[in-house]
């Protein structure tokens, strides 16, 4: 934990000008991807919550088109979000993030209390564990494979049932559907090759430090939604129920038959979730709090 807290606090570098993508007008949502990733991948929440907010979704330092050559720690992503609020004079918001992005969403919160109206944490935890098999050559070979096809020829059955299913995606998802290969054609596999050795080593040398924030949740007063796909071998779901618990004042949803990338497996039953979950927390969205 001593670690950890030193890689928050300890070396800052200078800020990045992160790249954003903007959507729509009204109350602002703040949209973080997880690793590897990009803004672009957080579509299937922004192309919907845009129509009524405005969303935005930057390219973490390191990933999509927010490039750096240089080595930087995760204080630095923190920094860099900052500067976002204060580039688009946003004094609060809702924050949604997915993955590495919800871990950065708690740290926003503990960072910047008053900025944070509320979190919608997806795959996510503040003490994340995972328990994910040793990878083979075999599952490599057929992730490529999967991966080229599918860029082809999006949601091809073929495709998914000879290569997919026996690739690296069957740990990420458990419904092998047409949707969800089109996300992974349109948005993962760009964003996996636009993802920079910076921002693995940065993300590695947290978790080698044991990243662990539970004991300071208690800090985080706003209202909360920790989602999670029960069969998530990335960040397991009980991780994310832990984080749940730990929370002032949360709810806590966990998706049968689903995996880390849950969003694109069942993106309607998601997106139905957060908006009822706004319905009855409208203070997330009101910029008088």
């Amino acid at each position: 934990m001593e670690e950890f807290t030193e890689l928050l606090i300890g070396k800052i570098s200078q800020p990045v000008q992160l790249n954003v993508y903007c959507q729509g007008q009204g109350f602002p949502i703040l949209c973080l991807h997880g690793h590897p990733g990009s803004g672009l991948c957080m579509s299937v929440f922004t192309d919907y919550l845009s129509q009524r907010f405005q969303t935005l979704s930057p390219d973490l330092r390191g990933y999509g088109r927010s490039r750096t050559v240089e080595a930087f720690e995760m204080n630095d992503h923190l920094i860099d979000l900052e500067r976002v609020l204060n580039r688009f004079q946003i004094n609060r918001c809702l924050v949604l993030g997915w993955s590495l992005g919800g871990i950065l969403a708690m740290e926003l919160a503990l960072r910047l209390p008053e900025r944070v109206s509320g979190l919608i944490l997806i795959a996510t935890a503040a003490r994340p564990r995972g328990n994910h098999p040793a990878i083979a050559w075999q599952d490599n070979l057929y992730t490529g494979i999967a991966s080229i096809l599918n860029r082809v020829s999006p949601g091809w059955r073929w495709n998914i049932e000879t290569f997919g299913k026996r690739s690296l995606y069957r740990y990420l998802i458990q419904n092998h559907s047409a949707t969800a290969y089109q996300y992974l054609a349109q948005e993962a596999l760009v964003a996996y090759l636009q993802t920079s050795k910076a921002a693995t080593d940065a993300l590695n040398q947290a978790l080698k430090a044991r990243y662990n924030r539970l004991a300071d949740l208690e800090q985080i007063l706003c209202p909360c939604l920790v989602l999670a796909g029960e069969a998530d071998r990335h960040i397991t779901a009980q991780s994310s129920q832990e984080t749940a618990q730990h929370l002032q004042e949360s709810e806590w949803r966990c998706y049968p038959h689903t995996a880390h990338l849950f969003p694109w497996e069942i993106p309607n039953q998601v997106l139905r979730d957060i908006d009822d979950w706004i319905q009855r927390h409208p203070q997330v969205v009101d910029l008088k709090g």
